[in-house]
């Protein structure tokens, strides 16, 4: 892949697509996400977020409502879990690692590898999330290419992981990790049965849909499931499907559930330094 600058004409001049890495991911360079895209912008920003899967806007400063509304121009906003924490805006939740308190509680969330919203019946279609407060260093976000390491696979492994389904549950992600899900989020999340191998709807090419909470193998044995999506996931985060991305000051980042797992890297002092954001989810369609 040739790490080609695009540009594109916007309401008052021009902005950049840049790729950041051979695997995936570009910055976009010129654009305030404050202001409304034109539609041949925001036509070319959502093309370029289907062929680079993760987009990283640069130098932005954005409340809470500008967030909803730049995430609005490109779909529907998803309501996050029923244990949303942090705002009192059901669209917009607090990715933190402060405690009740206001510190550094030492913890950070989200370090397994998984797409965002996958026990929906509708799962995410993009998740936006803006930088608010950001460790010196570290804090970082990696991504994993599910069809790259679809592509990877052997003609008969394609061939054996072709009409399975997956259960994806908040109820047993929560158990995998060691925790509980409550009553109320239980009711809010039942189980999901998706296809292990779905085709983006976009680019109609295929890719694997799984991570953190794909349980098991729909009609397998609990154990003999998770131990395929265990070999599935080592895989697919192998080093050369993966781009870490290194946050600065301002990034908005923009990417694509359907054909990538994420996770947050904590390498940095989490009771030293608060590591605050602001995400978005953009609702989906039924895997196909």
């Amino acid at each position: 892949m040739s790490l080609v600058i695009e540009k594109s004409p916007d309401i008052a001049g021009e902005f950049e697509i840049r790729p950041m890495s051979p695997v995936l991911a570009a910055e976009v360079i010129g654009l305030d996400l404050r202001r409304p895209l034109a539609e041949p912008v925001r036509q070319a920003v959502y093309d370029g977020f289907v062929r680079h899967q993760v987009l990283a806007f640069r130098d932005q400063a954005l409340g809470t409502d500008e967030q909803i509304a730049f995430s609005e121009q490109f779909g529907t906003l998803e309501r996050h879990i029923a244990r949303n924490r942090g705002s009192d805006n059901p669209l917009v939740h607090t990715v933190s690692n402060l405690g009740a308190d206001g510190l550094p509680s030492g913890k950070v969330n989200s370090t397994s590898w998984h797409t965002d919203k996958s026990f929906r019946p509708e799962p995410s279609l993009a998740t936006i999330l803006h930088a608010v407060t950001m460790p010196p260093d570290g804090g970082d976000t990696c991504f994993a290419n599910m069809y790259a390491a679809y592509e990877a696979l052997s003609e008969a492994d394609k061939a054996a992981l072709d009409g399975l389904r997956v259960i994806h549950s908040w109820e047993l992600s929560r158990e995998k990790s060691g925790q509980k899900a409550t009553p109320e989020e239980i009711r809010d999340a039942p189980p999901m049965s998706h296809p292990l191998v779905r085709v983006h709807p976009d680019s109609g090419r295929k890719c694997l849909f799984m991570g953190e909470h794909a349980s098991h193998i729909d009609g397998w044995p609990m154990a003999e499931g998770r131990a395929l999506l265990a070999r599935l996931e080592s895989h697919a985060t192998e080093e050369r499907f993966v781009y870490r991305h290194r946050w600065q000051k301002g990034d908005v980042l923009m990417w694509d559930n359907r054909c990538l797992l994420h996770r947050a890297d904590p390498n940095f002092d989490a009771a030293l330094h608060p590591r605050v954001l602001h995400r978005t989810c953009l609702r989906g369609t039924a895997p196909g």
